[in-house]
């Protein structure tokens, strides 16, 4: 089955569903979450196979297929997969079913106002470009899905969104990653110029550059990528954007979008430029550490649950920027173990802070109190994300963590050292949270909103038991999922950036 095109499809299902949806009427919004349910699921049993048919001890890039776009150019669709970008293929495979159906009460309160088969054709957009953006293995092809997948998510804030500031979230959230793809232009022209005139991954992967042009041509791809990400100080679009969208897609723009950053930074900057990768790695881990303090600092002052979730993000990807520019396996294994931990946790708490504000109508901290009384088992798993986001061991985020500190320690201690206070901040911004959300005196108005006296519901708990189940086994037993990443790592830092791991400390040669 080797040459069954798994990815073109993976591709294309969703984008094809997104065009019915799409042309479906208004008044249709019940087929469409529907068709849109059945979509995602079978696209879902479709990475199930990619994953059953990629061979984690084979070779670096499997499944490829190719197919003439612009020959002129030497442009084509071109896919395949290593094992980064396979986690996170699987990534959005799980998580975006998951979404349709949290979105189902959503779009019900914007039925007659706003177009549901709309909502759903723009969600199975996204599911498409991104993954077109993981697979592809054609530098331009790779630019027009990254830019791409803006679009349905600008709809999505702007017409889908929950707050008076919607509008300006999307645009800002737009120019943001507009400025960084133009970034990125520039330096994908100079890959055709420098590069042999050819857009080809693998061909422009054994290209000399000089070391001027190299060297732009990096932060050409890394300030769009730190942008996407977001890294320090690019990261301001998203507390307004996760703040401002429907809840399901926040989920997926944190849990899965922001990951086309740092996964291009592994498989663009460090694997094209390797050079200047090592030359900018100081000030990228400087980046990604003020990012895990400062993010963490404000996150405590938060009063939004949604703009508190945003900014636990931008501290996760403090965590996950020192991991790769370490240049260690076990930092780099820990930071893309990471990238798939941080969707499945940071989906999760975003899913149930969305069905908390969905039952009070308001997403401020003040509203609640005591709530976890009246829903105990809503507060439950509440109290579960809020773990699973701290990283607590026992759940998959700790492994992840821990990976990334102790490869990190091995080349940067005081890096390291300094990062562990973003885990002591992180405990305090979620137990805050959950203490005056959930614990203390019951708010008695809260007794007066009728959907805060009904506890989660079925259709709830189909959303959340899987996030629940991965994030549990996976933090017990993430030997799978590590032993398909682990090779893809160690080929990038290995075989593209000439790095090795640094020599076990000898207790005898300290003697």
């Amino acid at each position: 089955m080797s040459n069954f095109p798994y990815l073109s499809l993976l591709v294309g299902l969703p984008l094809v569903g997104s065009a019915v949806l799409a042309f479906l009427p208004r008044s249709q919004g019940a087929l469409a979450k529907k068709l849109a349910l059945v979509w995602t699921l079978v696209t879902l049993g479709l990475t199930v196979a990619l994953w059953v048919a990629f061979k984690a001890n084979g070779a670096r890039f499997q499944l490829k297929e190719s197919y003439a776009w612009i020959p002129q150019w030497d442009v084509h669709f071109s896919f395949f997969v290593d094992g980064i970008a396979l986690v996170m293929i699987a990534l959005i495979g799980v998580l975006v079913p998951l979404v349709v159906v949290a979105s189902w009460k959503t779009v019900e309160k914007l039925d007659g106002k706003r177009s549901v088969p709309a909502y759903f054709a723009l969600l199975l957009a996204l599911q498409g470009l991104m993954t077109g953006a993981f697979a592809s293995s054609d530098v331009l092809l790779f630019y027009v899905f990254f830019e791409a997948m803006l679009v349905p998510m600008y709809f999505l804030i702007g017409s889908y969104g929950e707050t008076p500031r919607r509008q300006y979230a999307a645009v800002k959230f737009f120019l943001y990653s507009l400025v960084g793809g133009l970034f990125m232009l520039a330096a994908v022209i100079g890959l055709w110029v420098y590069g042999g005139h050819t857009f080809n991954w693998e061909t422009l992967q054994q290209a000399d550059f000089n070391t001027m042009a190299e060297r732009w041509m990096f932060l050409g791809f890394f300030i769009a990528f730190a942008i996407k990400a977001p890294f320090f100080p690019f990261h301001t679009w998203l507390p307004d954007a996760g703040g401002a969208a429907p809840a399901p897609a926040a989920a997926l723009l944190v849990a899965v979008m922001d990951k086309v950053g740092t996964f291009g930074i592994l498989r663009y900057c460090l694997s094209l430029f390797p050079n200047a990768s090592k030359y900018f790695a100081p000030l990228a881990i400087a980046l990604s550490l003020v990012g895990i303090i400062y993010a963490a600092l404000l996150a405590v002052g938060q009063d939004n649950l949604k703009r508190l979730v945003a900014y636990t993000s931008v501290a996760h990807f403090g965590f996950i920027g020192i991991g790769i520019f370490a240049f260690t396996t076990q930092s780099g294994t820990g930071a893309v173990l990471y990238m798939l931990n941080h969707g499945l946790a940071t989906g999760l708490l975003f899913l149930v802070v969305g069905f908390l504000v969905a039952r009070r109508g308001s997403a401020s901290i003040k509203d609640f109190g005591g709530a976890g009384k009246l829903v105990p088992i809503l507060a439950g798993v509440f109290f579960l994300a809020g773990l699973a986001s701290l990283a607590l061991p026992g759940t998959s985020p700790f492994v992840s963590e821990f990976l990334v500190l102790i490869g990190v320690f091995s080349v940067y201690k005081t890096v390291a050292v300094i990062a562990t206070l973003g885990i002591v901040l992180a405990a305090g911004y979620v137990l805050w949270m959950y203490q005056r959300t959930m614990q203390g005196t019951l708010n008695p108005a809260l007794k007066e909103v009728p959907a805060m006296n009904k506890d989660i519901k079925v259709r709830e708990l189909v959303v959340v038991a899987p996030l629940i189940a991965l994030i549990l086994l996976l933090g017990f037993y993430p030997k799978p999922v590590i032993d398909v990443i682990n090779p893809a790592v160690k080929a990038t830092l290995i075989q593209d950036l000439g790095k090795s791991d640094p020599a076990p400390i000898s207790t005898e040669a300290k003697k």
